[in-house]
C-alpha cells in the first residue's frame, strides 16, 4: 500500500522538547490532526524501554492506519514489528538492513548530497530524507546545512538519474512559517517534495493537533506568496501591447510602493513612486511592516545596510508581505563585496520569498554560488559573458528560486526561468546618479503589486518604463548631465504615465525588446 509522507512526524522524547507530558499522548493528538508517517526518535532510552516505547506507539499507529519507523535502530524495529526504519549516513547499510527486515519494510536514509542520493537509491531506499534544510537544535552532528536550493538541485538530480519515483520528504527546522516556502522553492519542477519532517514543530508544541492540522493545511494549500503563473507563450508583440495596461493599472489602483532602502536614496525613490502613480511609504521598521502589507501594496527590499539590526528588520517585512500574499522585490546590493553582505543574503533567502530578484550580474552570479567575481563595492565591474551566458544567469537563478529575476546592465535581462526577455533601452546617464537601482526596484514593485497574477509581464513593463523614460531624459536639449537628467526623468516617467493612462502607446514605438529564449535550450 502506498504511504503517504505529506506531514512526517520525528518524536522526540527529551525534557527540551516533550517536557513533562506523555509521548503517547502527543503522538495520538498529532495523528487526529494529520499525521501521516510517524518516526520514533530515541537517542537516551535503554533498549527494553525503546522496544516497549515502540510497541505502544506502534498499536496507536496502527488504529490510525499510519506506518510506524523507527530511527537507526534495526533491533528495535525487528522487536517492536515496526513497518521499517529510517537510516542515517553512519548507520547500518540500507543493503544490509533489507536483509534483515524483509522486502515489505520501509527503509528511509537520510541524504544531505547528490552522492549520499545515488547511494542510497542504488541501494534499494524506500524514500530519501533530505536535509538539513535549515539550522535547528535537535540535530547537533548537522553536517552541512542545504537549504531550499540543496533540496531542489538533489531532487532535479534523482529525476536526471530515473529516480522520479523515489518519495522524498525535507527535514530541518520545518515549522509552519517556513513549510509552504520549503514546498514551493524545493521543487525542481520536474519532481517535487512529497513531504516535511517535522520534529519540535509539532512535539514541542502546546496543541500538536492544532499543529498538525495547521502544517498538514499549509502542505496542502498552495502558497498564497506565489501571484501568478509564468507567462509562456506571449510574443513580444503581445508584451509590448500588454505593458501600457500595466502601467495603466499602476496610475488607476496607485499602489502602496513599501522601501526598505538607505536615506540616500528615499528622496528619489519616492519622487519616482509618485510620478508613476504609485504610493510611497519609506519605512525601515520590520514591526510596522504587518499593519502595511495588508495595504495590498508591495515591498522592496534595497540590501543597502547589512547590520543585525536591518537583516531582522528586512526579515520580518518580508515575512509580514509574504504573510498577505504581496510581492516582495529583493536588491542583494553588493552581495558578494564582503563576508557579512554574503552572509546576509543567505540569510534573507532563507528566510522569505522574493517574487523579484534584481541585481547586477556580479550579484546574481553571487547568489547562484559563483563567486569567481569580485565586487568593488556596488559596482559589477566590467563583463565578460555573451548575451547568451547572461540569459543562462538569469534562467538559472529564476529556476532556483521559483521567481523572476532581471539582470540589469547595458542590456537587461529578465526570465521566469523557461523564458528570457532581453531589453537594449536606456540612459549612460542612469550610471551617474545615485539611486538608479533602486528606483528601477520601485518602479517594477509598483507593476508588481498593481497587476497581480502575472509578475513576468508585470516586471517587463516596469523594466520597459524605466528604461524608455530614462532614454527619452537624455535624448532631451535642457539635459547637460547628470544634474540636469534626474529632474528630467522624472518628468518623463510622469509623462508615460500620462499616456498609458489615455491608452496611448506611442512611448513603446522604441522599445528594444528580444525573446532570447531560444539561449537555454539544451
Amino acid at each position: 500500500m502506498p504511504v503517504d509522507y505529506s506531514l512526517y512526524m520525528v518524536t522526540d522524547g527529551t525534557p527540551a522538547i516533550l517536557g513533562d507530558r506523555n509521548l503517547e499522548d502527543v503522538v495520538i493528538s498529532a495523528l487526529k490532526g494529520g499525521v501521516t508517517v510517524v518516526q520514533y526518535r530515541d537517542k537516551i532510552s535503554d533498549t527494553g524501554l525503546m522496544i516497549a516505547n515502540a510497541l505502544a506507539l506502534g498499536q496507536i499507529c496502527h488504529r490510525y492506519r499510519v506506518p510506524l519507523i523507527i530511527n537507526d535502530r534495526i533491533d528495535v524495529a525487528i522487536a517492536s514489528g515496526a513497518q521499517g526504519v529510517h537510516l542515517g549516513q553512519t548507520d547500518m547499510d540500507p543493503l544490509v538492513a533489507r536483509q534483515l527486515l524483509g522486502p515489505q519494510a520501509i527503509i528511509g536514509v537520510t541524504v544531505s548530497n547528490i552522492a549520499e542520493a545515488g547511494t542510497a537509491t542504488r541501494a534499494g531506499a524506500d524514500y530519501l530524507g533530505i536535509g538539513t534544510v535549515y539550522p535547528t537544535p535537535t540535530k547537533e552532528n548537522t553536517n552541512a546545512i542545504i537549504g531550499t536550493s540543496g533540496v531542489q538541485h538533489i531532487l532535479r538530480t534523482l529525476y536526471d538519474g530515473g529516480c522520479i519515483a523515489t518519495p522524498t520528504v525535507a527535514i530541518g527546522g520545518i515549522n509552519a512559517k517556513n513549510v509552504q516556502r520549503v514546498m514551493y522553492k524545493s521543487s525542481a519542477i520536474v519532481k517535487s517534495l512529497d513531504g516535511v519532517a517535522v520534529v519540535s514543530a509539532i512535539t514541542a508544541a502546546d496543541n500538536p493537533e492544532n499543529a498538525a492540522r495547521e502544517l498538514r493545511r499549509l502542505i496542502e494549500e498552495p502558497p498564497i506568496f506565489v501571484s501568478g503563473l509564468p507567462l509562456m507563450e506571449m510574443r513580444v508583440e503581445e508584451l509590448l501591447e500588454s505593458a501600457n495596461d500595466v502601467i495603466k493599472d499602476v496610475a488607476q489602483k496607485q499602489p502602496i510602493c513599501h522601501n526598505m532602502t538607505n536615506l540616500v536614496v528615499q528622496n528619489i525613490a519616492a519622487n519616482v513612486a509618485i510620478a508613476i502613480g504609485a504610493s510611497p511609504i519609506m519605512a525601515n521598521n520590520g514591526d510596522e511592516a504587518a499593519e502595511i502589507a495588508v495595504l495590498s501594496g508591495a515591498l522592496v527590499i534595497n540590501m543597502g545596510s547589512v547590520n543585525p539590526a536591518a537583516i531582522d528588520n528586512y526579515v520580518k517585512a518580508t515575512q509580514a508581505y509574504n504573510a498577505c500574499g504581496q510581492p516582495v522585490l529583493f536588491d542583494p546590493v553588493g552581495a558578494g563585496a564582503t563576508t557579512l553582505r554574503r552572509d546576509a543574503v543567505q540569510t534573507l533567502l532563507g528566510n522569505g520569498y522574493y517574487e523579484v530578484i534584481k541585481g547586477n550580474e556580479s550579484e546574481i552570479r553571487e547568489l547562484l554560488g559563483d563567486t569567481t567575481a569580485q565586487q568593488r563595492g556596488v559596482d559589477s565591474g566590467v563583463s565578460t559573458s555573451s548575451e547568451a551566458e547572461k540569459a543562462r544567469l538569469a534562467s538559472k537563478l529564476a529556476l532556483q528560486e521559483r521567481n523572476i529575476v532581471v539582470i540589469t546592465g547595458k542590456t537587461d535581462y529578465i526570465s521566469d526561468g523557461m523564458r528570457v526577455f532581453s531589453i537594449k533601452n536606456g540612459s549612460s546617464y542612469l550610471c551617474y546618479i545615485t539611486g538608479s537601482g533602486c528606483t528601477l526596484g520601485t518602479t517594477i514593485a509598483a507593476c508588481l503589486a498593481a497587476h497581480m497574477g502575472d509578475p513576468l509581464l508585470a516586471t517587463v513593463a516596469g523594466m520597459l518604463m524605466f528604461e524608455i523614460a530614462s532614454e527619452k531624459a537624455g535624448l532631451r536639449e535642457d539635459v547637460k548631465g547628470p544634474g540636469t537628467f534626474v529632474p528630467a526623468f522624472i518628468d518623463e516617467l510622469h509623462n508615460i504615465t500620462k499616456l498609458a493612462g489615455r491608452s496611448d502607446r506611442s512611448w513603446l514605438a522604441n522599445a528594444q525588446v528580444t525573446d532570447v529564449s531560444s539561449a537555454i535550450l539544451p
